[in-house]
């Protein structure tokens, strides 16, 4: 595979905030490549020095075989963004906005047939201001294709959205992808990187601190199958002595964790069912669930909110 980003050792300060600490990675070509990482931990930031958006203090940034800094004019032609805030004025109307981007692109796409395909077609007369969440973000994608990008830039894509709308931009993603496009996208959304990333790089105070398929980090977190439940009343103390293999147990407000580590054989549901019956404990909504990124999320940064 060919990189088409190339980062490396870069770093971005203000004042007495390292806000991008010398990182370095590389996209391959026809990925979607994720940055994901709590409040602050410098996600927009090195975008924006790959955008051209931001100057670096140090280090080195190809995209597409351009320097940003030098060339960011042609780099803008040959790249689709959608910045973290976007806005339009509330009485341009959705043709409006594609007919007057595509006028700042020598090989612009047809944004009529881009329309029709990204299931705007109906809102082409509306004004910006008469648009949902999800039609917005829509709109922001087509106006990323328009210079029909080989690479694409997507951050905080579906912050705000509501489940349906959510889920309808991943499906847009895929099948931009699909198209043979290169994606880097940032996210506050585990489930989000998970779904749609091949890699993915974690950040946290300006550095990576993982990167790589989001199922290798998910083994590479060593936790197996989790079960959830609201017991009627307090467990034993030695509850989960009582289980067999190593296992954690965490008490959630009226839920309990118990989670297993990934070495364990036997279904760990089965037997905290049994040792439930045996105790004469009553519970309700009991389910079993697998590890995923936003465990190994949280036990990379921790859980202390990030302001």
């Amino acid at each position: 595979m060919n990189a088409i980003v190339q980062v490396d050792k870069l770093r971005k300060v203000y004042g007495a905030t390292v806000a991008v600490d010398g990182i370095s990675f590389e996209v391959q070509q026809g990925e979607i490549f994720g940055v994901v990482g709590p409040n602050g931990a410098g996600k927009t930031t090195a975008i924006e020095c790959l955008e051209g958006l931001r100057k670096p203090d140090s280090g080195t940034v190809r995209v597409m075989g351009i320097d940003p800094q030098v060339d960011g004019h042609i780099l803008r032609e040959r790249a689709g963004m959608q910045l973290q805030q976007s806005n339009l004025p509330e009485r341009m109307r959705v043709w409006e906005a594609l007919d007057l981007y595509s006028s700042f692109y020598p090989r612009a796409v047809d944004w009529q047939a881009l329309l029709t395909r990204l299931g705007m077609e109906e809102k082409r007369n509306s004004a910006f201001a008469k648009l949902s969440g999800g039609q917005k973000q829509r709109l922001f994608i087509a106006l990323a294709l328009l210079p029909d990008p080989q690479l694409i830039f997507l951050d905080e894509l579906t912050t705000g959205l509501d489940p349906q709308a959510r889920h309808a931009i991943w499906d847009l993603v895929r099948d931009v992808r699909a198209q043979g496009k290169t994606i880097l996208l940032t996210t506050h959304f585990m489930e989000e990187a998970e779904r749609l990333c091949d890699r993915v790089a974690i950040l946290d105070h300006g550095r990576i601190i993982a990167l790589d398929t989001p199922q290798a980090l998910i083994r590479q977190l060593g936790a197996g199958e989790r079960v959830v439940f609201s017991p009627d009343q307090l467990l034993p103390v030695d509850f989960a002595n009582s289980l067999s293999g190593a296992v954690k147990l965490e008490n959630q407000g009226d839920r309990v964790v118990i989670q297993a580590n990934n070495g364990r054989q036997e279904p760990l549901v089965s037997e905290v069912v049994s040792l439930l019956a045996e105790k004469g404990i009553r519970f309700h909504d009991l389910r079993t669930e697998q590890p995923n990124l936003e465990d190994v999320f949280l036990s990379l940064t921790g859980r202390g909110v990030r302001d």
